[in-house]
């Protein structure tokens, strides 16, 4: 397996493992944004190899300490970078180099040379977000979790906007003319904003602060919401990676049946190549069960059950999943969504019961996925070894 590629899976499997629920922002998500912006300055930059390479493993590794908690995560990521290269026994890695570049993310380091500035830009690439205040939000979410403290919207406002007028600032050239501007249209969105929460703040009377804090407890808890829509949208985006990597296994080995049918096989039937038909067609039967098993992993299922009124009112049907709603008519439907929207403990067991079910669909297209790439990486030592020993005993 390439490095960078089991550099990747062993981050994704260390999260889903140990990382604690609070942490919504230092998440898988917020480690794959930093190596895309990795990514785009090693290329922005022409940083050579093998230093893009140990940049990027920097990048997978630099919040995976995180695990162990919050304080001087930047230390225990190197630890848990050290021991990812000694168990895998890797050789050929600078890993004094990449620990240094996971360090240079400490607050207040300046950084000494081009790596390290890239490094420093990259961890910050969120700045630059069209949806940067709902990322923001995510880290406001963790902060007061963790710190077990609360901001208002205007105190974190200012905070925000501070971090990003004055204490920060990108290094690399690449930043500072593609990433800049767009850090600069966030400000200007923060100014807005604050001046608006402002404005709403000294136009509130007493009795009008009476009522909000009223509504503040009759409605659901924020970080339940945040809950919900982060788990949610991290699904969604799992299942977005696996498809994407399933389409990669469809591709590569429609390409290979493709070359073999239209390049091999007519050869075949001359008895110079009769000792080529073996290895032939095992390359093929193996590409061919790669195929099948992708294409199960990708495809869609819906329920063809029908739901009745019945269900709906025993509230034992998910009225959240399409496969579900589909059959009802608009009414019907417009009732049952109602009901759920008036009944707190009703609408968190619908949420859950979705968020069960896509847990399961992804569950088993990881699975499925994990056989596919098995018998592809079997299928090509099997057909290369009998090719090769095809040609031996010619």
């Amino acid at each position: 397996m390439d490095l960078l590629n089991q550099a990747e899976a062993f981050i994704f499997q260390l999260f889903k493992d140990k990382l604690s629920s609070e942490y919504i922002y230092h998440d898988y998500l917020h480690t794959l944004r930093v190596v895309s912006a990795l990514n785009e300055l090693i290329k922005g930059e022409n940083i050579s190899e093998p230093d893009a390479t140990e940049l990027r493993l920097a990048g997978w590794f630099h919040d995976s300490g995180y695990v162990l908690g919050s304080d001087n995560h930047e230390e225990r990521s190197c630890e848990v970078f050290k021991g990812f290269i000694s168990e895998n026994n890797i050789q050929g890695v600078n890993v004094d180099l990449v620990c240094r570049l996971i360090l240079s993310t400490k607050c207040g380091h300046q950084p000494e040379n081009i790596l390290e500035m890239c490094m420093r830009d990259a961890d910050f690439y969120h700045f630059t977000l069209d949806n940067y205040p709902q990322v923001c939000g995510l880290l406001k979410n963790e902060v007061e979790t963790i710190k077990k403290t609360q901001f208002s919207d205007i105190d974190w406002g200012m905070q925000n906007l501070k971090m990003l007028s004055k204490l920060h600032y990108y290094f690399t050239d690449y930043a500072k003319e593609h990433w800049q501007p767009k850090k600069e249209q966030n400000i200007f969105k923060l100014h807005e904003s604050l001046e608006k929460l402002s404005s709403a703040e000294k136009k509130v009377t007493n009795k009008e602060l009476k009522e909000k804090k009223l509504e503040k407890l009759e409605r659901p808890e924020r970080g339940i919401d945040t809950l919900f829509r982060v788990t949610l949208n991290n699904h969604t985006q799992l299942s977005a990676i696996a498809d994407s990597k399933a389409n990669i296994l469809l591709s590569v080995n429609s390409i290979i049946i493709s070359i073999t049918l239209t390049a091999i096989i007519p050869k075949l039937d001359s008895p110079s190549n009769a000792h080529l038909i073996i290895p032939t067609f095992t390359l093929l039967l193996f590409s061919v069960v790669t195929i099948v098993v992708t294409i199960m992993a990708t495809k869609p299922k819906v329920s063809s059950k029908p739901i009745s009124k019945e269900d709906i009112q025993s509230r034992s049907a998910n009225i959240l999943f399409f496969g579900n709603f589909h059959q009802l008519a608009l009414q019907d439907f417009n009732d049952a969504m109602n009901d759920l929207m008036k009944d707190r403990n009703y609408l968190y067991d619908t949420l859950i019961k979705d968020l069960y079910y896509l847990g399961l669909v992804l569950n088993k297209k990881y699975k499925l996925l994990s056989v596919s790439y098995t018998v592809f990486m079997i299928g090509m030592i099997v057909s290369v070894s009998a090719f090769c020993l095809a040609f031996i005993r010619i």
